[in-house]
């Protein structure tokens, strides 16, 4: 049997921020969206709502904090 070599971790806090869609792409959960309600217009909160998808040229940084997703 080849040696294999140590199991990689996954970076805890990545791991808790981003997710990975069905398409392979990160996602994660927008900012300033936790308090201050009223100064924020009704179609700003409505987007807040949904996960961002992390940008293209960022996600290469989290495949290597996050070996197994």
């Amino acid at each position: 049997m080849a040696g294999k070599g140590p199991k990689q971790k996954s970076h805890r806090g990545a791991a808790k921020r981003f997710r990975v869609s069905a398409t392979g792409k990160y996602k994660h959960r927008h900012a300033f969206r936790s308090h201050n309600f009223e100064g924020k217009n009704a179609k700003r909160r409505r987007t807040l709502r949904r996960d961002a998808v992390v940008d293209a040229r960022d996600s290469r940084r989290l495949k290597r904090l996050l070996p197994y997703d």
